[in-house]
């Protein structure tokens, strides 16, 4: 996925209401832009951090710029738009792309299931079992080299933990996909501390047969793609390796 508009570096005055931030533009203005992350973006809302922030010239919307990127100076950079994960997986799973997801090919995006939800796709194919597809953005990492899944309490992430768990168990193929949006992460695991009831739920669906992948991006200024499927191993003890 190429980002539409060519990113501009900024940097980071502060984040604030969630979806807002404030960063000063190389010529020294300073905006308002949009940050599509509801999470806590725990240690990626630095003051100072350089960032990478997408112009548009849209007239429907009132901010001018959106939060994309954090550039850590050093090759590495982290995807903050939880958005774009779903983007970018729906150009793998239409190509075909995703190995352990290749058998399907029809690729139907926000159908509704379970108790008032949406899976993110559901995956269908002749002789196949229905696949459910959950996808989940990870750009917390704490440890060098580890990403972690949660930064923060979710309940929606939760219950779409329990809607998986009753897919699987209706017959269902039920997969939680973890999509790393950071390049100096080789690794992925639950961060139980931050929301130990999310690690408790995944404890019960894996028990019902939810499978559990991880995929890994390439992300530069110019855009982002995923890797291709994980060996997840045990996704509640080991770590989850995403490949690139």
């Amino acid at each position: 996925m190429r980002f539409q508009t060519p990113l501009v570096p900024a940097r980071l005055i502060r984040r604030y209401k969630r979806f807002l931030a404030d960063v000063r533009l190389e010529d020294g203005t300073e905006v308002t832009v949009h940050c599509a992350n509801p999470g806590s973006m725990l240690g990626l809302a630095e003051p100072g951090m350089l960032v990478w922030v997408e112009p548009n010239d849209d007239p429907r919307k009132k901010l001018k710029y959106g939060w994309r990127l954090v550039d850590h100076e050093d090759g590495h950079f982290t995807g903050v738009d939880t958005s774009v994960p779903n983007r970018v997986l729906r150009e793998a799973l239409v190509a075909r792309a995703v190995p352990a997801l290749a058998a399907y090919d029809v690729v139907r995006p926000e159908v509704k299931y379970g108790t008032g939800s949406r899976v993110d796709f559901l995956l269908q194919g002749a002789g196949l079992p229905d696949a459910y597809v959950e996808v989940k953005a990870v750009t917390l990492s704490r440890r060098a080299g580890l990403a972690e899944f949660p930064d923060s309490v979710t309940a929606r992430g939760l219950r779409h933990l329990h809607e998986l768990a009753a897919m699987a168990r209706a017959g269902h193929r039920a997969v939680l996909l973890f999509v790393v949006q950071r390049t100096d992460c080789a690794q992925v695991r639950l961060a139980a501390d931050m929301d130990p009831a999310y690690a408790a739920g995944m404890e019960t669906a894996l028990a019902a047969g939810v499978e559990v992948m991880a995929l890994g991006c390439r992300i530069s200024p110019e855009g982002i793609t995923v890797g291709d499927a994980a060996d997840v191993g045990a996704i509640t003890g080991a770590a989850v390796a995403p490949t690139r």
